[in-house]
């Protein structure tokens, strides 16, 4: 992780370093292995016990883009050693080449995609903030990520020009979601059951829990205080603002 951003409670209190964050407090997909027939189990506690080198990037490339996977799928509440690895499983794809099947034509391949899209993003905070990416504020990082998710790169470069932005977002939320929620740990936050082979699910109608799940423990939580999500451009205080009109430190 390279930035933090905790997300509070209602009642106060900065949520941090969870084993298992989320409704289904004390439930475990891996507890139920001994049910699985031998494939699923290699398949399920290998994404626990086997995170893949990071073997297609370089160095300064995966740190690079790890700070921008810590802001489009923060994990800030989670305790370091239940982080999800997403940047791995990434890294993973693009080192064997594998696609979804398909890609767009006004699309570059994905490896070359993902190079164009770190490098500009990381000029883009150079020419706005005079920093880079990973040392600006979390703040900064996500309005920069935001003008991505909003098809309007700000400040513009010309690797927008050579690939749809839109695109590319797209194809860095599905990776991130698909590595995030293919992992048993983010199953035990989402209360789902993992795999049903050989056992099967026996409950399918009106939202029964199985014997083995949790029953959801809903709290009240709010998004972190520098978050896009709280602070508009203009109501930022000056450490948090564009350089460039959008703030009001200049």
């Amino acid at each position: 992780m390279t930035k933090k951003s905790f997300p509070f409670r209602a009642t106060g209190g900065e949520i941090r370093a969870l084993q298992q964050p989320g409704y289904y407090a004390g439930y475990s997909t891996l507890a139920q292995q001994r049910k699985w027939d031998d494939a699923t189990r290699e398949t399920v506690t290998s994404r626990v016990m086997k995170t893949p080198p990071i073997r297609f990037f370089s160095p300064q490339e995966a740190a690079l883009l790890g700070a921008i996977i810590d802001r489009v799928l923060p994990q800030d509440d989670r305790a370091e050693a239940h982080t999800v690895p997403i940047l791995p499983a990434l890294d993973q794809r693009l080192f064997n080449n594998e696609l979804s099947g398909f890609r767009y034509e006004d699309m570059p391949p994905d490896q070359e995609a993902y190079k164009l899209a770190i490098e500009a993003i990381d000029a883009m905070a150079q020419q706005r903030f005079g920093q880079a990416f990973i040392d600006l504020t979390v703040h900064r990082q996500e309005l920069i990520l935001k003008s991505l998710h909003d098809g309007h790169p700000d400040p513009d470069h010309a690797a927008w020009h050579r690939m749809p932005v839109h695109r590319f977002w797209a194809m860095l939320m599905e990776d991130c979601v698909t590595a995030y929620y293919a992992h048993p740990w983010a199953w035990d936050e989402i209360g789902f059951g993992g795999p049903a082979y050989p056992r099967g699910y026996m409950r399918l109608e009106n939202g029964l829990p199985e014997p083995w799940e949790k029953d959801e423990q809903r709290y009240e939580w709010n998004v972190p205080a520098d978050s896009v999500s709280e602070l508009d451009e203009e109501g930022a205080p000056p450490e948090y603002g564009s350089l460039h009109g959008h703030g009001g430190s200049h």
